[in-house]
């Protein structure tokens, strides 16, 4: 069990990581005099990076040991997270996140693939509760966190906090991680991890390009300033992206005949997988997207700062973190539709309560609004995780967790380019006729919140065709006490 544990904490620290550079993007420009568009490849890189990375961990996690993987993950983290730390201009800061991200991605399906393997099938759910408030919680408070941060003793300190956590799960992993699961010995395909790579980096990289369109810091000039569009350069990458990635399929398809594939796709014959991936891509776009756009929004709209925003973030995501073990205690209990049908319910609900917010509204409601949705996240996260990859054989774990995880971030960077650049399309439009920045952003938000909740409709109905998995035979579990080199467990 301390195996997990270690592995929690060291994906908790990494994911926190992910989501404190949004809100200091801005303050890095200005510290390091750099415009807008170059300071956006601090988020941009790092997401390109887990878009390439993760979907190759099926693969990784098949061929490498336990142990191998995670002191890898966090020795990339740890050595990212040191370059940023003393990066003297914005190159070396980049390269630093580009190294965050090559052991972030490893992490979470490293995560919940340990989980399958040593965890007993009737206590799954209590497991991917705490997995689901790592998720939850650590996104929630990153921007919270960074806005007292940067505004505070500055940004080096983002990283100095997190860098000693991070060396201790390093030395805690060197002495205590074992080898859980038995290796093989596929050859790697090189020509599968170009197409992931080029396939998945140019899907995300052409919605977030298409997201970061009209970010307003500075009020109605900045918003003038880019009332042309975004551009047809988005759209290219993610036609590209979409060519490759079916191209990527093909392949896989047919490594798949000599059991040889990167990312093994018959994950999605299993009916109860594919329906749960495609509610968690939703839940993702809900998740990440309104994460992404309540911030603009409240500072455009409603004229908070960086750190009041954080604060009306915060309620709803303590909340969802501390509901993370409890949701699957039930899940354990009950299954995924007490859960889920509910859950998906409010996340809706939440949605179209925020497509009426209007310059007036206060940020109390805004709190509550949010600690709604907060709570349907917590909901259907911890069940879909659960149903999802228990629905698959036990070979398939590693690949089903990397396609659940690669799906997630996907669906993160359609809903922050889809709210994004609704909210901006109209933001944007308003300016460019003298109205005001809240006045223009109002129905911007408006629109944005009203067609997400529209989308969040889909898991609703899809709720109801989640099943329980099959009661599987208990996964034999390492020993606590087993020397790091010991001889893998089998499957």
């Amino acid at each position: 069990m301390r195996v997990i544990w270690l592995l929690l904490v060291a994906a908790f620290v990494a994911i926190l990581n992910e989501t404190t550079m949004a809100i200091a993007v801005p303050k890095l420009n200005e510290t390091l005099g750099i415009p807008p568009e170059l300071g956006q490849w601090l988020t941009s890189a790092f997401m390109l990076t887990m878009a390439v990375v993760i979907p190759t961990t099926g693969f990784l996690l098949r061929r490498f040991t336990t142990r191998q993987i995670f002191l890898a993950a966090i020795s990339l983290f740890s050595l990212g997270t040191l370059v940023c730390l003393s990066a003297n201009g914005f190159v070396m800061l980049l390269t630093g996140r580009i190294i965050q991200a090559s052991g972030t991605g490893i992490m979470l399906p490293l995560l919940m693939t340990t989980i399958m393997n040593v965890v007993p099938s009737r206590q799954r759910g209590r497991m991917m509760g705490r997995v689901g408030m790592v998720i939850a919680l650590a996104p929630a408070i990153g921007p919270t966190l960074s806005g007292f941060i940067v505004e505070g003793p500055g940004w080096r300190w983002l990283f100095a906090i997190i860098l000693p956590i991070a060396l201790l799960s390093l030395g805690l992993g060197a002495k205590w991680m074992t080898n859980l699961g038995e290796t093989t010995h596929a050859p790697i395909d090189v020509l599968s991890i170009i197409l992931s790579a080029l396939g998945f980096g140019g899907l995300v990289y052409g919605l977030s390009r298409l997201g970061s369109h009209g970010e307003v810091a500075d009020g109605a000039a900045a918003g003038a300033a880019q009332a042309g569009g975004p551009g047809i350069l988005p759209f290219v990458f993610i036609g590209a992206g979409l060519v490759v990635l079916a191209v990527f399929v093909l392949r896989q398809l047919s490594l798949q005949k000599r059991d040889a594939p990167l990312l093994d796709l018959r994950v999605f014959l299993t009916a109860n997988f594919s329906i749960a991936v495609v509610m968690m891509t939703v839940v993702a776009v809900a998740m990440f997207g309104t994460l992404s756009l309540l911030p603009v929004y409240m500072h455009d709209v409603l004229s908070l700062n960086a750190q009041e925003s954080g604060l009306v973030l915060l309620p709803g995501a303590l909340i969802m973190g501390l509901l993370g073990p409890v949701m699957g205690r039930m899940y354990d209990a009950f299954g995924p539709k007490p859960l889920l049908i509910p859950g998906t319910i409010l996340i809706a609900s939440a949605l179209f309560v925020y497509s009426q917010v209007e310059p007036g509204t206060s940020p109390y409601l805004i709190a509550g609004v949010q600690t709604v949705l907060s709570v349907g996240l917590a909901a259907s996260m911890t069940p879909l995780m659960s149903a999802s990859l228990g629905s698959l054989a036990r070979p398939l774990y590693s690949h089903g967790s990397a396609s659940l995880n690669t799906m997630q971030q996907v669906g993160g960077a359609i809903g922050t380019a889809l709210l994004v650049a609704l909210y901006s399309s109209r933001l944007h439009s308003g300016v460019s006729e003298g109205m005001s920045v809240a006045d223009a952003g109002a129905p911007g938000g408006q629109t944005a919140f009203l067609i997400a909740g529209c989308i969040a409709l889909v898991p609703v109905v899809l709720a109801f065709f989640i099943r329980r998995p099959a009661e599987e035979d208990e996964p034999v579990q390492a020993p606590e006490a087993e020397e790091p080199d010991a001889a893998p467990l089998p499957h």
